[in-house]
């Protein structure tokens, strides 16, 4: 899911914990700051001293702001290419219903024509919601019984990639209508062309999906990230005394913060609440898409859920 846009205030952002990085880490800030406490206490009493110096951890705190920048650059990057692929989507979609509807040289009134023209949007939309449930890994697709026959659907299961198997039933249906005299040569390469454009989304966006961050690298990440902050109390204490636990809390929830954000966003298709909003614009383009065949009872947009949607 992802918020929705409605301009809160400052006052609002500063106290929210839906959607914040907080609820993610606050187990891990909880134990560093018993670290914290315990260590005051102990080098207040005299027994302990620690040796660790705050130029150190300085450079040591520089060279974990640089890798935690380019891990959350390198995240973003894939959740902004991930909306251009569904934004990409939106807009293929509607043209494919355009196309769909003014390109058949079909006869007048001809049933056959119009029920294949229907045929063809609604496995569109059913592509849509087929790729939005394999990118949120959701193996149920009776969803989709609405949007194509019972044969149809069969036929699609039957493959390991549903949207593919989808997008076969569409490229079947045009040869159909080749084959009809409904489509000349030119028209018939231009719904092919949309199919191959459907198909590149798909692609890219499986790529996303399927090619995560180098394990090795985010490992490595939330390795320094943790020998950071807990080795923070060990380099404080001698300067900020009863004060190192508070500033060690807020050092440690900005680094741990970031952190979090980067894993959040690495995968921009799941349920996370900062996640893109599949299903709204999945409903959308199904919206649109009804509308162009002259439907007037369609779904209702999905409305947000406390704030975000879904």
């Amino acid at each position: 899911m992802l918020s929705f846009r409605e301009r809160p205030t400052w006052l609002r952002l500063v106290f929210s914990l839906r959607g914040s990085a907080l609820v993610r880490i606050r187990y891990r800030l909880l134990a560093v700051l018993l670290v914290s406490l315990v260590l005051t206490y102990l080098h207040e009493l005299g027994p302990l001293r620690s040796r660790l110096t705050l130029p150190a951890l300085s450079l040591m705190g520089l060279a974990l702001g640089i890798f935690l920048g380019f891990r959350n650059n390198t995240s973003y990057d894939r959740f902004w290419e991930g909306r251009k692929l569904w934004g990409a989507l939106v807009n293929t979609s509607r043209g494919w219903a355009r196309d769909v509807l003014t390109l058949p040289d079909c006869p007048e009134g001809a049933a056959e024509a119009a029920a294949w023209q229907r045929a063809q949007i609604y496995r569109e939309i059913a592509f849509v919601h087929a790729l939005r449930l394999t990118l949120r890994g959701a193996p149920d697709s009776s969803e989709l019984e609405a949007l194509l026959s019972t044969e149809e659907l069969a036929q699609a299961r039957s493959k390991l990639n549903l949207p593919d198997g989808i997008l076969l039933l569409m490229a079947r249906a045009n040869r159909s209508a080749f084959e009809h005299g409904w489509l000349s040569d030119f028209r018939f390469v231009r719904l092919a062309e949309r199919l191959s454009q459907l198909s590149d989304i798909q692609g890219g966006c499986e790529r996303i999906r399927s090619t995560p961050i180098p394990h090795s690298y985010s490992i490595l990440i939330h390795r320094i990230v943790a020998i950071y902050v807990f080795a923070l109390p060990f380099g404080l204490v001698d300067s900020l005394h009863f004060a190192t636990p508070f500033v060690v809390l807020m050092v440690a929830y900005t680094f741990l913060g970031l952190d979090a954000v980067g894993d959040e966003l690495e995968d921009p298709f799941g349920e996370d609440l900062n996640d893109l909003p599949l299903s709204t614009l999945a409903r959308m383009i199904e919206i649109n898409l009804r509308q162009s065949l002259g439907e007037t009872h369609v779904p209702r947009p999905l409305e947000p859920v406390d704030g975000h949607l879904l």
